[in-house]
């Protein structure tokens, strides 16, 4: 196996598991060395045990490198691809995960994802993907390097550069916009008009009162730029964990209904929001869905069938799953909402 392939992998399988971001790009460096590095320097320094004398190289690298070398798969990427194999309860999704056509909400190093957006467009071609939308964080997320106006703007021109590259595989201008405390969305109304698809999310206030919180997310998802709401509870599952916001679900999901707006299937396993019960409430409500990774990374992008299974377990159908649509669908339907 080639040591440049051992590496990358191991990359993508830590990000899938969603494995912390130091121990990622510790691969990603190693890989990046052995790409730059001569081929004949990098065997003659396994050969002597001298890999880690090249900076960015270390015990776990150097011994994945020389098992890659010696002909075999690298133990360590051995029991990666098993425990991931192992761990994934997401089986159950594979027919809707068949339907999707792209992913509608992904984070970029432009805010506080892990890669370029060249690097995340080629792993969804790898996954069959058809298009996706780069969703970075609005402003009032600082914490993530939200997007000031002028950064977005820049964002948009590489993107149109992209797509001249990238065709026919259609990345989509977008934004995940915090929904602020009075429901406005946090970015210039001219911008949001200019983006293929706008997520909305709440991400701060989350303890707020019910009524209150109810007010500002209807408020939110009448605004005609706005498109899908992003994981709508906030709630986290895993670690310390973090409750469910409080809102009249039935209030929010008709209004989505009723404006034609999306929920978000979210299908990071920290978050798997909305929760079954309120997913029952949005498929017997007829509501629009998609079903996004949120992703991060790139191997988060195969994230999808967490989030496939939950929704295997209703009746919703293609047809109300805004990511199985064609491209030129989705876009008619997100521009139907600004008009």
């Amino acid at each position: 196996m080639e040591p440049l392939l051992a590496l990358e992998r191991i990359a993508y399988l830590l990000e899938l598991k969603g494995d912390p971001r130091y121990k990622i790009e510790a691969f990603r460096k190693a890989a990046d060395v052995v790409a730059t590095t001569p081929e004949t320097e990098i065997t003659a320094l396994a050969g002597s045990g001298g890999l880690k004398s090249l900076a960015g190289i270390g015990d776990t690298s150097a011994r994945v490198i020389t098992e890659a070398l010696a002909g075999g798969v690298p133990s360590y990427l051995e029991r990666l691809e098993l425990d991931t194999a192992t761990t994934d309860d997401s089986q159950s999704g594979d027919e809707v995960r068949e339907w999707l056509r792209g992913d509608l909400h992904l984070h970029t190093k432009w805010s506080d994802g892990g890669a370029e957006i060249e690097m995340m467009v080629r792993t969804a071609i790898e996954l069959g993907h058809e298009y996706l939308a780069i969703t970075d964080h609005s402003p009032h997320l600082s914490i993530a390097r939200g997007l000031e106006p002028e950064r977005l703007r820049e964002q948009l021109d590489v993107i149109e550069r992209l797509n001249e590259e990238f065709a026919p595989f259609r990345i989509l201008t977008g934004i995940e916009t915090d929904i602020l405390d009075d429901g406005s969305l946090d970015q210039d109304e001219d911008l949001l008009a200019r983006l293929d698809v706008v997520v909305a999310s709440v991400h701060s206030a989350l303890r707020m009162e019910s009524r209150a919180m109810t007010t500002r997310m209807v408020t939110a998802i009448a605004n005609p730029h706005m498109d899908v709401l992003g994981h709508c509870t906030g709630r986290l599952i895993k670690g310390r964990g973090r409750p469910e916001s409080e809102f009249d679900a039935e209030l929010v999901f008709a209004a989505c209904r009723e404006l034609d707006k999306a929920v978000e299937v979210n299908c990071r396993p920290e978050r798997l929001d909305p929760p079954r019960r309120m997913l029952a409430m949005v498929d017997d409500m007829g509501v629009k869905i998609a079903i996004d990774t949120d992703a991060h990374a790139r191997g988060q992008l195969a994230w999808h069938g967490y989030g496939c299974a939950r929704v295997a377990d209703t009746g919703i159908t293609p047809e109300r799953i805004v990511n199985s649509w064609p491209v030129d669908d989705l876009l008619a339907w997100t521009t139907a909402h600004a008009a």
